[in-house]
């Protein structure tokens, strides 16, 4: 007769289940991902819906693959499914706003705490200056003037009655709702700011601040001339990367505010070239 507790057979007492029995074999696991991956760098773009009856899953591991394989810059989560991330293309700002949200945020936060009553702003497009430009809206500040090429900045500000806003002009890039080129250049010249807000797409401590945009790599470069202080903002995804131009070297910036995943070679190679690294 059987024992009402006894173990199944095959199942010594205490010993935990093999792979297979309770769990997914690590093998199988990275086979698939590796698999979704390729899958996704050949479409550009699939749901999870699609990967899930393609390897006859549940959304739920399937939405555990893409993190994990977003976690290391593998693909480009978004909503609903993924992108293929090719080094030197740009994602647009609309995916970039969800990606490293909590991270941006607290690099904002950081941000905003340099910038004082009577300060003339430059502050860069992309999704972390949207956020630094968020914070802002609500600063407890009687006047400052804010120097943008970012459409979405330029709305997020608006109506803020501490900000003289100043909207460069120039040819709109979608991807980026940024203004560049000639135009932008020429508004901005004779323009002078106390701090410079940069958001940049690529970082290496041996090449520079890079973005896959020459126009706006032009601009910010002549940004970074205009102010005396230059503060780059990026989450510690854009550390080590590379894009396709090279907006200027790592000595022309002050500080860095990036977040607490920043690889600690990197942090200690910027510091190196007299960078003062925040991390939050």
């Amino acid at each position: 007769m059987t024992t009402k507790n006894a173990p199944r057979p095959g199942h010594a007492a205490g010993r935990p289940p093999r792979s297979g029995e309770g769990e997914e074999a690590p093998l199988l696991l990275e086979e698939r991902r590796r698999e979704i991956r390729a899958l996704i760098e050949e479409k550009g773009k699939v749901t999870t819906e699609q990967l899930a009856a393609r390897f006859n899953t549940s959304l739920v591991t399937i939405r555990g693959d893409l993190n994990a394989l977003a976690e290391t810059g593998q693909i480009v989560r978004t909503h609903g499914g993924a992108l293929a991330h090719r080094d030197g293309e740009e994602v647009p700002i609309e995916i970039k706003q969800s990606l490293r949200h909590a991270e941006k945020v607290r690099i904002a936060s950081a941000a905003v705490t340099m910038i004082q009553d009577g300060d003339t702003i430059l502050l860069d497009s992309g999704s972390t200056t949207g956020e630094i430009a968020k914070q802002i809206r609500g600063l407890r500040l009687h006047a400052i003037n804010v120097i943008t090429n970012a459409l979405n900045v330029a709305v997020t500000l608006a109506q803020a009655p501490h900000v003289r806003l100043v909207m460069l002009g120039g040819v709109l890039r979608p991807n980026s709702f940024s203004l560049s080129g000639p135009q932008a250049e020429a508004s901005l010249a004779g323009l002078q700011a106390d701090r410079l807000f940069l958001g940049v797409d690529s970082l290496d401590p041996e090449i520079g601040l890079m973005t896959p945009h020459l126009l706006e790599a032009q601009l910010n470069a002549q940004m970074i001339r205009a102010a005396r202080q230059v503060i780059a903002v990026a989450d510690s995804s854009k550390l080590l990367r590379r894009s396709l131009s090279v907006i200027a070297k790592v000595e022309q910036i002050h500080t860095l505010i990036t977040d607490e995943g920043a690889h600690p070679d990197s942090v200690a190679a910027l510091r190196a070239r007299g960078v003062d690294v925040v991390l939050v």
